[in-house]
């Protein structure tokens, strides 16, 4: 059964059920009871790009093991997923597995053309930092990326938005340091660098607010 990635599998999904397999992260774990009061436990899993919900019956074989997870495991599904009219992405005849450490290591890192792309942006954003021509500014950029770098780096932009994804921070912050860098000079009476400077602060509070941790 080939391993896919969510986001492949959606994809998938909408010309039919797709066998497969995914590794994911429980990012949160609850206990619900159906309308006859049986217990269930809901699990959203996400990987690098997307999520999902499973729920988990109390019927299922797997409902005990399920039960007991939470936020610092990490899976293999394994099922046939389909789409579901009300509640999208859905899987049947599943099974599930602890990741080994290798497999957790690559789950965080993300799929190889994403970390190509993030590693890129930030290869973007610390050479666009080099041009501000005020030393007081360029200094200040300096000093929070080598103090704040590594955290940076496994940021998310939003929740639930655009580039809501370790590593998320970066491509949102590479992506407006370009168009400035582009638009800034139609504008003859803006201060570039203070706009630059500007772009790498402006959501620094979600270094704290949205970073995730490195294991997990």
């Amino acid at each position: 059964m080939q391993l896919l990635t969510l986001s492949e599998i959606r994809r998938a999904a909408q010309n039919g059920a797709v066998p497969a397999r995914v590794h994911v992260q429980v990012e949160s774990a609850a206990a619900r009871l159906t309308r006859e009061q049986q217990p269930y436990c809901e699990l959203v899993l996400a990987d690098a790009c997307d999520r999902m919900t499973l729920r988990v019956w109390s019927d299922h074989p797997a409902y005990k093991a399920c039960s007991t997870l939470t936020t610092e495991n990490f899976i293999e599904l394994s099922g046939e997923f389909y789409r579901h009219s009300q509640y999208g992405l859905e899987a049947r005849k599943w099974t599930v597995r602890p990741l080994i450490d290798q497999e957790k290591i690559e789950l965080l890192q993300g799929p190889a053309d994403l970390r190509a792309k993030q590693g890129a942006d930030w290869e973007f954003i610390a050479q666009t930092i080099q041009t501000i021509g005020d030393p007081r500014l360029r200094a200040l950029c300096d000093a929070f990326l080598n103090e704040w770098g590594d955290r940076f780096r496994r940021t998310a932009a939003a929740r639930n938005y655009h580039h809501a994804r370790r590593g998320g921070l970066v491509e949102h912050t590479a992506q407006m340091m370009r168009v400035a860098k582009e638009i800034g000079p139609l504008y003859p009476e803006l201060n570039l660098d203070l706009l630059l400077a500007g772009i790498l602060f402006h959501d620094c509070g979600k270094l704290w607010e949205n970073q995730l941790p490195e294991n997990g």
